[in-house]
């Protein structure tokens, strides 16, 4: 990649880009009026760098301009709120403090602290108003979630207070909760080289979820006559903690 960067958010509204070989500042965005609760590069434009604000925004830049932002994703798609208009162009009805980009680089995920998690068009900017439900998110910092790579359909893995929930990207569905940490879940890692799911917590524990392998479809059963676990690929029970595992 042509750009190496790492990227620093801070309570500072501001963005900084520091260059890895020298360590020194070499770009600084500037467009949110609150702090930069979490940033995340574009897997398929290695310049493009979406940013998420306590200002209720979502930013899209292209590093290589020195102008402002490419896009600020607006929720209701360019169509004014009917019950305020301080809401248009803004992600989110509050605090926007977690962002992931699919691994295809084709959507972006986004959730605040209006209990929303929202999926966009990275190239339109359109929200595609896919209905998550209601998504617990009291954090005051920035909310570490990741999404699998590899699997069909794909998933996203959400610190939900204790638990870790799954969520079927593009239908919204609520597939299941992981269950087993003692503590306020704060991070989770997917490594898809071996299909398995890492997350942390505040009692500084951390766990590997192992997916089970879906079960073969017996000859004498119909497809119309299923049971769920052959139905759904994350069926209850199917993601365990490795800790479970004997």
């Amino acid at each position: 990649m042509g750009y190496k960067y790492f990227r620093v958010g801070t309570k500072s509204p501001k963005v900084q880009l520091c260059d890895l070989k020298s360590g020194s500042c070499s770009h600084i965005l500037q467009g949110h009026t609150q702090e930069v609760l979490a940033v995340s590069w574009s897997p398929r434009h290695e310049y493009v760098l979406a940013t998420a604000s306590a200002d209720s925004r979502v930013k899209l830049w292209d590093v290589r301009r020195a102008s402002g932002c490419l896009t600020t994703l607006d929720q209701h798609n360019g169509e004014k709120s009917k019950a305020s208009s301080e809401a248009v162009s803004t992600a989110h009805n509050g605090r926007v403090n977690g962002l992931c980009y699919t691994n295809d680089g084709l959507h972006l995920l986004t959730i605040g602290t209006d209990d929303r998690m929202r999926l966009w068009n990275s190239s339109t900017g359109e929200n595609t108003l896919v209905n998550y439900g209601k998504v617990c998110n009291a954090s005051r910092k920035g909310l570490k979630f990741t999404i699998s790579y590899g699997c069909n359909p794909e998933f996203a893995f959400v610190p939900y207070g204790s638990a870790i929930a799954v969520y079927a990207i593009f239908k919204g569905e609520l597939i299941t909760m992981l269950k087993g940490h003692y503590s306020t879940v704060n991070c989770c890692v997917f490594q898809p080289n071996f299909q398995e799911l890492y997350s942390c917590c505040k009692a500084c524990n951390i766990l590997a979820w192992i997916p089970a392998l879906r079960e073969p479809v017996p000859d004498d059963v119909s497809e119309k006559s299923l049971p769920q676990q052959y139905l759904n690929p994350a069926y209850e029970d199917a993601w365990s903690s490795s800790d479970n595992e004997g």
